[in-house]
């Protein structure tokens, strides 16, 4: 055991140097990084310290930074980087923490991925050991790259360690993203991942498979490829599930920001931070599944709840992706075709509204739809439901802009707009480093 945290700081701490400072000093008791890579200890200890860096820190910033942007979450603290948040508009800052945490954090997630597929040749391990790590560092990677592409406009794909990594228009990053999913499922086929690997790196909590094609779902969806992302989204069986566990030492990361301490940093929104104009039957069980009410209002005078769901407990485990997910997508990507399949958007919304036996408890069990049976109104349906059924996961900044939600004015305090912010600035950190650092979006 002390041998696997030795390598895990190691291997986390090897592959922050490329964003790091030159002023490092030797530590004699260290692991260098031949060490680190030269190891069945080593690889796996690094395959998990990217695992847990991606599902705490990583998981943070990808929930709660669009979140407060799209307005998911109301602030209820005076920490500067919040307060920045729900100000938006052009004076969001390069520095705040949040806009920094996001970008650093997915760096480093794509750094570890690139060093254990570059390393785990080198190592003597068994054919479904190196598949299935090499598949899991794909994974991660796709995920890293997809979580800035929904936030920033261009994005790192591949890093440098002489700081000039390239930066690329984020339909490429998607592009990426999909690639390497689909580089990782010829892998799983080739070779299907052997139990040292599933018990030494995802502990059965991450089925790789559906995984893997769910990701390719919503990344095809996110870039426009849209029979793709309906292929992808059918062929995930929605009774499995795969999820990121924490324990008493890896605390669940929103449960931290919103409950440890009596100190919340954020709250959910009324009617999951939607206008007025989109109703919620009070029966929808989503509803009570996320939301406690409180009728109470932040200090910006946004009504806010207490929240529930997956977050409310400290050790609670979290969802890699919610099963209907699946269907929303099939649902949105048949209405988006060239000519739209009403009648298939249709039946894929009724499993989400239907639904009375999601694996994770996520039920609106609802009558199926009866509004208008058209491409807008459908659209605007889907709308509603991913924000329900996919509250506080990350994907909310992308979805107000890909449904064509009104525009921010870029005026910070504007606090009835529906969100604040179209892309994120890019770092200082970033730019004080790399001189291919693109110049920052407008709004």
């Amino acid at each position: 055991m002390k041998n696997s945290i030795k390598y895990l700081i190691v291997c986390i701490s090897i592959s922050m140097g490329f964003v790091s400072c030159e002023t490092d000093f030797d530590n004699p008791n260290a692991a260098t990084e031949e060490q680190t890579f030269s190891s069945r200890e080593g690889i796996f200890a690094t395959a998990v310290g990217m695992q847990q860096l991606f599902s705490t820190t990583g998981i943070r910033w990808i929930v709660e930074t669009p979140a407060i942007t799209a307005r998911e979450g109301g602030i209820t603290t005076t920490f500067q980087n919040m307060i920045e948040l729900e100000d938006g508009g052009t004076d969001l800052p390069n520095f705040n923490s949040n806009v920094q945490g996001l970008w650093s954090t997915m760096l480093r997630v794509i750094k570890i991925a690139e060093d254990i597929e570059a390393n785990t040749a080198n190592i003597e391990l068994g054919a479904g050991t190196q598949s299935g790590l090499i598949a899991h560092a794909k994974l991660f990677k796709a995920m890293a790259i997809g979580s800035l592409a929904q936030n920033y406009e261009q994005v790192v794909v591949a890093t440098s360690n002489n700081n000039d990594a390239t930066f690329v228009p984020r339909a490429q990053a998607f592009a990426t993203a999909i690639t390497l999913l689909a580089e990782a499922s010829s892998q799983l086929a080739s070779t299907a991942p052997s139990e040292e690997f599933t018990n030494g790196v995802t502990l059965g909590n991450i089925d790789m498979g559906n995984t893997i094609s769910a990701m390719t779902a919503r990344y095809n969806l996110f870039a426009g490829n849209y029979d793709a992302a309906i292929a992808a989204a059918n062929s995930v069986d929605i009774s499995s599930t795969s999820v990121f566990a924490y324990d008493s030492q890896n605390l669940n990361p929103i449960w931290a920001r919103v409950f440890q301490n009596d100190a919340p940093n954020f709250k959910p929104r009324d009617n999951f931070g939607l206008p007025a104009e989109f109703v919620f039957d009070p029966a929808d069980g989503r509803l009570s599944f996320y939301l406690v009410d409180l009728d109470e209002t932040n200090q910006n005078g946004l009504p806010i709840e207490d929240l529930a769901g997956f977050f409310n407990v400290n050790t609670g485990s979290l969802p890699v992706y919610i099963p209907d997910e699946m269907n929303l997508i099939i649902a949105e990507a048949n209405l988006r075709l060239g000519t739209p399949n009403l009648a298939a958007a249709t039946t894929a919304l009724n499993l989400v509204l239907t639904d009375s036996d999601d694996p994770f408890g996520v039920n609106a069990n609802l009558a199926a739809y009866a509004g208008d049976n058209t491409a807008d109104a459908l659209l605007d349906e889907v709308y509603k439901n991913r924000r329900a059924e996919l509250f506080l996961t990350g994907t909310s900044l992308e979805d107000s802009r890909r449904f064509g939600r009104p525009q921010p004015s870029g005026a910070a305090m504007n606090y009835d707009e529906e969100r604040n912010r179209n892309f994120y600035p890019y770092p200082d950190l970033e730019r004080n480093s790399n001189p291919n650092t693109p110049d920052d979006p407008s709004i």
